[in-house]
C-alpha cells in the first residue's frame, strides 16, 4: 500500500494561521464588540489602603448626565462573594477560614483598588464623571504592606477579627529524617531572599461586556479569559446562585493571560447585574492604572533555605521556610500556588528528605494568585540558587555539583520526596550539551577581555524541572463541514500561544488536508458543554492527544462513507488532500461528496479523549552570561543558552516563540520588574513610568534547541512547554549577575530585580570595605 506522507503534521515547522489576523489589525478583542446600544460601566475603587467606610449618598452621581445606574455593595446583598476553595490542610487537619472578595466592599476596604461601587452612563467618561461625585466617608487606618513585617506585632492586622495576618500553615516533608540527616552532615549552605511581586501585564487589559437576553432568559457574557467554562460554573453559582445553563460565556480574541485572566474579576457578575436592571448590554474596559492595582499578581514570597551536604557535596536533606503573601483577600487558586511549588521542592536532584514549612500572610495588597509558571518558577529559583551557594561553599563549578547530585537515568521511575513521581530524564545530558553550546569553556578567556575594558563578567545556569498537563483530560470534539472543511471545538482557550495552528497539525496529520482548510473553536459554552481551559501547560499534552485522537475516529468514518461510495473495502480507501481514494487508482470522492453521502449528522463527527493519570516532567538547563559595568552597575546578557526537554516537538516555531516570551518574562522578574508598596498601602510602582517591563535592549538572540526525552506518561511522548522559560530564566540570570559580583568583589547575594541602582550600590559598599 502507498504510503501518503502529510503536508503537515507533528514535528513540521508550520507558519502561525492566526498571524496574518493579527499583523493585520483584523483580530477581534473583547473592547473591538459593540453590542447595540450599549452603555459602559465605571468601578469607584478605594484610595485608602485599609480602613472603614460608609457611602453617604449617590444622588449627585445618580442625576449626573447620562448617568442610568448606580450600585453599591448594599444593592448586591443577594449576590455571592468570590471564594477559593484551594486551602491546604494545615499541621492540625484543619483548614484556615478563607478572606472571600466582594462583588462590592460594603463597610471596609481592605487595599488601594477595592471595589466600592460602579456607575454605569452612556459613556465611560460620563460614568467616570459621575463616580467622582458619589459622596463615600471614609475612615483610614494604618495598614500592613510588607511580606517581611506581616507578622510583626506591631503591624495592624488586615483582618482584626482573625487576630493575626497569618492565613493559614502548612507543612511539606518529613522534619525527624530532615534534622537526622543535618545532623550528620559536613557542610551546610544557606540563602535567605525575596521573590519579587510581579504584574503581569498582558497587552490587552481586561475588558467585559454583560447581555440579559430576555428571550433565552439568560446572562451572556463577553470576556476575555483562559477558559469559558471555569468563568460559567463560578459566576452562576457561587456568585448569582443559578443553573449554569443560565449563563452564556464568549471568549474572542485574547492578547495575553499568563494565568491571571482565568480569574473570575468583579467587574464580571457586576456587567451582568447592571445590564439585567438596565435592559441594556453594560461594557467595562480596564485602564492600565486599574489593571496595576487590581488584576491578580504574582510570586511575592520570602524564603529562608538550608541545604544539608556530605563530605562530598551530595545533597542529604534540605530544610524550607516560606512566607507567601495572599494580599488582602483570598484569590481563585492563591494558597495553592506555594503548594505547587512546594512540590517540586527538590527539582533534579537526588535529595533524600525534606522540611519545608509555608505561611500565607495577608497585607493590605492586591490579591496575589497564578502567574505564568505559577509556582515552579518559585521553587527552581529557591533551589538553583541555592545550588549555587553550595558550589562556592564547597568551592565546587557550578555543573559539577549538580553533576554529582543529579537524580540518575537508572533511577527512573523516580518518587521525590514530596510525592512527585518523575517518568524519565537525562538531566546531565541537557546539561552537558548547554555548556557545550555555550562554550563554557572559553569564559576565562571572555572573563579577561571584559576585565581587560573595566568590566566585569558572570556566568550563570539553572538546571530546572517543572510539573505540568496536570492528570486530567481535555476532550476533543471534530467535523466534516458540507464545503469539506474540517472544525475542531475543544475546551481550552488561547491567548496568543498558537492553538489554531497546532491543533490543525494533528488534525492535517489524520485527515491529510491543508491546514488552512481547519477551523479551530474555543471559547464559548453553547458550542462545548465542558472544558478545562489553558492552563498549567496542559493544551497540547492533552488537548492535541485527544485532538489527534478524534481526527483519527473522524478520518475512520470517512473511509468507510466513501467505501460505500466507491463500492470499495474501508482498509483499501485512503486520504489525500481533502479527498478519499482508492489506493492505487484515480478514483475518489472529495470531503464534500462525504458529507453529502452521509446518512446521519454523527457519521461526519469525530470524537477524542485522552486521560493523563500523572503529571509531565519538563526539564532543560538555561545558561546566561552577563557582562557589567561597575560605574554604573548596567548589566548586559551576552549570550543566552537553552537547551530544553520537552519529550516531543509539535512545532518548532511555535515552541521556540513560547520559550523566547517566558525567558524575557523570567528576565524581567530577575533584572527589571519589581511592584513596590509604601508603608500605607499605595502602589508606588503602578504605571510603565516606575514599573520597569524588559525591553529588547534587556536580551540577546537566544540560542535554543531541545534533546527530548518522550514522556512515558503521555500517550504521544509531549510534556509541554509553556511555562518553562520563565522557569529557568529567573534563576539563570540571577545566578550569572551574582556569579560576576562574587568573582569580583566576594559578593554572595543581591536581592531581585538586579537593577543597575542596586548592583552599584553592592559593588560601591564592597568597595568601601
Amino acid at each position: 500500500m502507498t504510503v501518503v506522507t502529510p503536508k503537515f503534521g507533528m514535528g513540521a515547522s508550520v507558519l502561525r494561521v492566526e498571524d496574518q489576523t493579527f499583523i493585520t489589525g483584523r483580530g477581534r478583542y473583547t473592547d473591538d464588540i459593540r453590542a447595540a446600544d450599549h452603555l459602559h460601566g465605571y468601578v469607584l475603587r478605594s484610595q485608602i489602603a485599609n480602613g472603614s467606610f460608609k457611602v453617604v449618598s449617590t444622588k449627585a452621581a445618580e442625576a449626573a448626565p447620562g448617568v442610568r445606574l448606580v450600585l453599591t455593595g448594599a444593592d448586591l446583598k443577594h449576590l455571592g462573594d468570590l471564594k477559593s476553595d484551594v486551602m491546604q490542610r494545615q499541621p492540625d487537619g484543619t483548614k484556615a477560614p478563607t478572606r472571600d472578595i466582594p462583588i462590592l466592599c460594603r463597610d471596609r476596604v481592605h487595599y488601594v483598588g477595592d471595589a466600592v461601587a460602579f456607575v454605569v452612563a452612556d459613556t465611560r467618561a460620563l460614568a467616570q464623571d459621575a463616580a467622582e461625585l458619589i459622596e463615600v466617608d471614609y475612615d483610614a487606618e494604618e495598614a500592613a504592606a510588607g511580606t517581611a513585617s506581616a507578622l510583626d506585632e506591631a503591624t495592624p492586622l488586615v483582618w482584626p477579627e482573625l487576630k493575626s495576618n497569618r492565613a493559614f500553615t502548612y507543612h511539606v516533608g518529613d522534619k525527624s529524617k530532615s534534622e537526622a540527616a543535618f545532623a550528620k552532615a559536613k557542610h551546610v549552605s544557606k540563602v535567605a531572599f525575596y521573590n519579587n511581586r510581579l504584574v503581569c501585564n498582558y497587552m490587552e487589559a481586561r475588558s467585559a461586556i454583560g447581555e440579559w437576553k430576555v428571550s433565552e432568559d439568560r446572562y451572556v457574557l463577553t470576556t476575555g479569559s483562559q477558559g469559558v467554562h471555569s468563568m460559567q460554573y463560578i459566576i452562576a453559582g457561587q456568585v448569582f446562585g443559578i443553573d449554569p445553563k443560565k449563563l452564556r460565556v464568549v471568549t474572542p480574541d485574547v492578547g495575553g493571560g499568563f494565568g491571571p485572566k482565568s480569574f473570575v474579576y468583579r467587574e464580571y457578575p457586576l456587567v451582568l447585574e447592571a445590564a439585567k436592571r438596565l435592559g441594556r448590554p453594560v461594557k467595562w474596559t480596564c485602564d492600565r492604572t486599574e489593571h496595576f492595582l487590581t488584576d491578580a499578581q504574582g510570586r511575592d514570597n520570602i524564603v529562608e533555605a538550608q541545604m544539608a551536604m556530605d563530605a562530598d557535596g551530595r545533597f542529604l536533606a534540605l530544610k524550607v521556610d516560606l512566607i507567601a503573601n495572599m494580599g488582602a483577600y483570598v484569590s481563585q487558586y492563591g494558597p495553592f500556588i506555594p503548594y505547587i511549588g512546594v512540590s517540586m521542592t527538590t527539582g533534579v536532584y537526588d535529595i533524600g528528605a525534606i522540611d519545608v514549612s509555608v505561611t500565607g500572610v495577608y497585607t493590605n495588597t492586591c490579591p496575589v494568585d497564578a502567574y505564568r509558571g505559577a509556582g515552579r518558577p518559585e521553587a527552581a529559583l529557591l533551589l538553583e540558587k541555592l545550588v549555587d551557594t553550595c558550589a562556592r561553599d564547597l568551592g565546587l563549578g557550578y555543573d559539577e555539583i549538580r553533576r554529582r547530585n543529579f537524580v540518575r537515568p537508572e533511577q527512573f521511575p523516580y518518587t521525590t520526596p514530596t510525592g512527585r513521581k518523575y517518568d524519565v530524564g537525562e538531566f546531565e545530558g541537557h546539561m552537558n550539551q548547554a555548556i557545550e553550546r555555550a562554550d563554557w569553556k572559553s569564559f576565562e578567556k571572555r572573563l579577561k577581555q571584559s576585565a581587560a575594558e573595566g568590566k566585569i563578567r558572570g556566568l550563570g545556569m539553572a538546571t530546572y524541572i517543572e510539573a505540568c498537563a496536570f492528570a486530567g483530560s481535555e476532550p476533543a470534539h471534530v467535523e466534516l463541514n458540507g464545503d469539506g472543511t474540517v472544525t475542531l471545538f475543544i475546551g481550552t482557550q488561547t491567548n496568543g500561544q498558537g492553538h489554531a495552528t497546532a491543533y490543525a497539525q494533528f488534525l492535517a496529520e489524520k485527515l491529510n488536508i491543508g491546514i488552512e482548510r481547519i477551523k479551530v473553536h474555543q471559547g464559548d459554552t453553547d458550542r462545548l458543554a465542558a472544558g478545562g481551559g489553558t492552563g498549567g501547560s496542559r493544551s497540547i499534552p492533552l488537548g492535541g492527544v485527544s485532538t489527534s485522537r478524534a481526527g483519527e475516529d473522524l478520518a475512520e468514518k470517512i473511509k468507510r462513507i466513501a467505501a460505500d461510495e466507491l463500492e470499495a473495502s474501508a482498509a483499501d480507501i485512503e486520504l489525500v488532500d481533502g479527498s478519499a481514494r482508492i489506493v492505487g487508482t484515480d478514483r475518489s470522492v472529495s470531503f464534500a461528496g462525504i458529507a453529502k453521502a452521509a446518512k446521519k449528522p454523527d457519521d461526519l463527527k469525530g470524537f477524542g479523549e485522552f486521560v493523563q493519570d500523572e503529571a509531565t516532567y519538563p526539564n532543560g538547563t538555561h545558561i546566561c552570561e552577563v557582562e557589567i559595568d561597575p560605574d554604573t552597575g548596567g548589566t548586559e546578557i551576552l549570550r543566552y543558552t537553552i537547551v530544553d526537554d520537552f519529550g516531543a516537538t509539535v512545532n518548532p516555531i511555535l515552541l521556540a516563540g513560547q520559550v523566547h516570551g517566558g525567558v524575557v518574562q523570567g528576565i524581567g522578574q530577575a533584572l527589571t520588574e519589581d511592584s513596590i508598596y509604601s508603608e500605607d498601602g499605595q502602589l508606588l510602582t503602578a504605571s510603565f513610568m516606575d514599573y520597569a517591563m524588559p525591553r529588547a535592549d534587556n536580551v540577546p538572540s537566544f540560542h535554543f534547541e531541545t534533546r527530548n526525552v518522550p514522556s512515558t506518561t503521555n500517550a504521544m511522548g509531549i510534556k509541554g512547554a509553556g511555562e518553562a522559560g520563565t522557569i529557568g530564566s529567573t534563576p539563570a540570570a540571577l545566578n550569572a549577575v551574582t556569579d560576576a559580583l562574587y568573582r569580583a568583589y566576594g559578593i554572595r547575594h543581591i536581592e531581585m530585580p538586579a537593577t543597575p541602582a542596586r548592583i552599584w550600590t553592592a559593588i560601591t559598599e564592597a568597595r568601601s570595605e
